[in-house]
């Protein structure tokens, strides 16, 4: 067997959870994530920031140089780094760092930052929680599958507000706080969804009767895109389970969490 390269080491240890050095260095790029996004939040908070300016600055820009170190570094020992980058963490390895440079052009952009946190979902790899990984799947693929009745859903609600909105332009107008048909539109969203601010309320007795048809209407829809996803999440929760099969029995419609068969009691083959 061949010797491995200097490259092929070090994509072992960065991308790899099979070795030791791999999963330390895992571990550790965890322990950075978390201890970066406390500093960000931290220096958001005012006393704080006053009293530990330059300690906040300073250790922000070393998260940041140590993260645009490590993409560099996967860059250059990817097998495939034009995959990588244009992959779901490869994105996220971006995001987490471009803020910090951007913010030398956009004051305050450097908040945005807190995208790092979600490399932190690298813990179900690392730990291999492979039911985890398994479930988020399987919400994953109803989803998929529910986006186009999701898409029409939301596009219905979408010109009711507008509808809604409009009306209540006309119904109420100016003088009553409805200054516009985009700032009707806002209280219809505002209202049709029970958020309820009362930052805009109608004054007249048509315009209640259509704030009190668009709060019931708003009550009578808020079920639907959770009955879409729950039937499709049923559905691939079913379809999942027959492809967990037996391998001495070929009985098939396990639970996703079953270890052993529940006919004959083999242990069933991992599956995600």
């Amino acid at each position: 067997m061949a010797a491995l390269t200097q490259r092929q080491k070090i994509y072992q240890v960065i991308f790899g959870t099979n070795t030791r050095a791999g999963q330390i260095f895992d571990i550790a790029l965890i322990i950075a994530i978390l201890s970066s996004e406390a500093i960000l939040i931290l220096s958001s908070v005012s006393a704080v920031e006053t009293r530990f300016p330059d300690t906040l600055l300073y250790a922000e820009w070393l998260f940041t140089i140590l993260f645009t170190i490590e993409y560099i570094t996967r860059l250059y020992c990817s097998p495939k780094p034009v995959a990588y980058a244009r992959s779901f963490y490869g994105i996220i390895d971006l995001l987490a760092i471009i803020p910090a440079y951007v913010a030398f052009f956009i004051p305050g952009s450097n908040y945005l930052l807190i995208i790092r946190l979600i490399r932190v979902l690298r813990i179900f790899r690392i730990l291999k929680l492979a039911r985890y990984l398994r479930d988020s799947n399987i919400l994953l693929r109803s989803l998929r599958q529910a986006q186009r009745k999701i898409f029409v859903f939301f596009s219905s609600v979408l010109i009711l507000v507008i509808v809604f909105g409009s009306l209540m332009f006309v119904i109420e107008g100016p003088d009553n706080g409805f200054t516009s048909i985009p700032q009707s539109i806002y209280w219809a969203i505002v209202t049709i969804t029970t958020v309820g601010y009362g930052d805009m309320i109608p004054h007249t007795f048509m315009g209640k009767a259509l704030a009190s048809l668009t709060m019931l209407l708003g009550y009578s829809i808020l079920a639907v895109p959770t009955g879409i996803i729950t039937a499709e999440l049923s559905q691939e929760m079913k379809t999942h389970r027959e492809f967990i099969r037996c391998p001495n029995c070929a009985t098939s419609g396990h639970e996703t969490d079953a270890e052993y068969c529940k006919k004959c009691g083999t242990k069933l083959p991992e599956h995600l």
